[in-house]
């Protein structure tokens, strides 16, 4: 995986963020969401990934995670999900999509007829409580500031509502600390 970005210690929490290709809207469907978290929770089960927040929107995925070997981890959860996704994207009938992801593969990219995820996904270590917060904060508000619901809990594919009384969250977060 190219980036400029780079992990200093993996043992600490990370601010990431993986976007598909040219930004298409990939995660408009309940199963193309499902997909990814549940890849991330087998990470969490199998690669010691630990998740203390996440959020999905249409093209791209925030969360906030460390793990002994984060940047492995994350191309493992690129690169498994690409693969499902395209089958799930193909069996929804949205061809156009998956013309879009051969059109924008980029070139160096043999091994594959199409490209689902932009490369890297920049990692941001969090060594302070205030740099947690504020992309806490920001994580979960992304689908309220994006006008998709009023309320950041309203959001199903987040971690935004983990703590209310009666929730099922689709993937649960570890303790942070």
């Amino acid at each position: 995986m190219r980036s400029r970005y780079h992990i200093g210690d993996p043992r600490q929490a990370h601010f990431v963020t993986s976007t598909i290709i040219q930004w298409l809207p990939v995660f408009t469907t309940s199963t193309c969401c499902d997909i990814l978290t549940d890849a991330l929770a087998y990470c969490q089960t199998h690669k010691n990934l630990q998740i203390y927040a996440w959020v999905i929107l249409d093209n791209h995925f925030h969360a906030i995670v460390a793990a002994p070997e984060l940047s492995r981890t994350l191309a493992s959860i690129k690169r498994h999900t690409a693969q499902r996704l395209l089958t799930q994207v193909g069996a929804e009938g949205r061809e156009w999509l998956l013309n879009q992801f051969e059109f924008y593969r980029a070139k160096h990219k043999t091994e594959s007829q199409h490209q689902i995820w932009q490369e890297g996904f920049h990692p941001q270590e969090l060594s302070t409580d205030e740099a947690m917060l504020q992309k806490l904060d920001y994580i979960h508000h992304n689908p309220v500031a994006r006008g998709l619901v009023v309320a950041a809990e309203h959001w199903r594919y987040s971690s935004a509502h983990e703590w209310l009384p009666g929730s099922k969250p689709v993937l649960r977060c570890d303790r942070w600390r």
